[in-house]
């Protein structure tokens, strides 16, 4: 058995801080507006004090988000992959963009 530890990522993370908007797909009533701690082509990973996130919720994401009107924005749908506790309190959130809307 090998120490090795093995990225399981197809593409690289970068270290961005940008906002984002989330809200749940199903309806549920709460919008949060984040920032991201690291993203990739298909994922962003933020932190959030929301405990409502949960493996396999699909999300309608808006990133990056700077202003309701703002031509640039890009609007996708996502799914969470991964939620963890983390010391402080928070939640770190993982997100895998499925497509643009």
């Amino acid at each position: 058995m090998s120490d090795t530890t093995f990225e399981k990522r197809l593409n690289p993370r970068a270290k961005i801080s940008r906002m984002l908007r989330v809200r749940p797909s199903d309806g549920a009533r709460f919008e949060e507006m984040p920032v991201s701690t690291n993203v990739s082509k298909c994922g962003i990973y933020f932190h959030t004090h929301l405990s409502y996130y949960h493996k396999g919720m699909r999300l309608f994401v808006t990133y990056p988000f700077t202003f309701a009107n703002d031509p640039l924005k890009s609007e996708y749908l996502a799914e969470v992959v991964r939620v963890e506790q983390l010391a402080d309190g928070r939640f770190g959130v993982a997100i895998r963009l499925l497509m643009t809307i």
